[in-house]
């Protein structure tokens, strides 16, 4: 028997986004372990939005950066994890589209790491749904384990707020 009881209601797009970048930061976000107050680089990602005078729109448990009559668009200080950042998207798609809301989604990188300097264009379309579900189901399954998952050491560790937690 499961000791949490979540479910697809209570996931987000920073959830989602956590889930794809780090399992273990996925898990202690969900579960109010919030360690992202303390991170300068939260909080410089947090100045940006402000910069980009970003106006987040908010349906239900979701936060969209701004949404314009073809997109969705999410904006992120770096392209570090394009792929987190994508299902991030998707998500927030999927959450539009049962509302009756269709739009295409598009990811603005502020800083750049990469030489790379396209903008990102995402469509939730049949087989992006069904990744994008299979996901949700994972995502579920892990905040449901009592224990919180293992450290496992990447590169993407040093930068990330719950770094010195993790550490420990």
């Amino acid at each position: 028997m499961n000791f949490y009881d979540f479910r697809e209601e209570n996931l987000t797009g920073t959830i989602i986004n956590y889930y794809m970048h780090c399992k273990r930061q996925c898990w202690l976000f969900a579960h109010r372990i919030n360690l992202e107050d303390n991170s300068e680089l939260v909080k410089l990602g947090k100045a940006i939005h402000e910069e980009k005078q970003t106006q987040e729109i908010e349906i239900d448990n979701i936060k969209i950066d701004k949404i314009s009559d073809e997109y969705l668009i999410e904006i992120k200080k770096s392209d570090a994890d394009i792929n987190a950042c994508k299902f991030q998207i998707l998500f927030y798609l999927q959450k539009l589209k049962r509302k009756g809301i269709d739009r295409k989604g598009r990811l603005e990188i502020i800083e750049k790491k990469t030489k790379s300097r396209k903008t990102h264009i995402y469509i939730l379309d049949k087989e992006t749904e069904k990744e994008l579900n299979h996901i949700k189901e994972l995502t579920i399954e892990l905040l449901n384990q009592e224990k919180v998952p293992d450290f496992v050491r990447t590169n993407k560790c040093r930068n990330c707020a719950y770094y010195s937690y993790c550490n420990i």
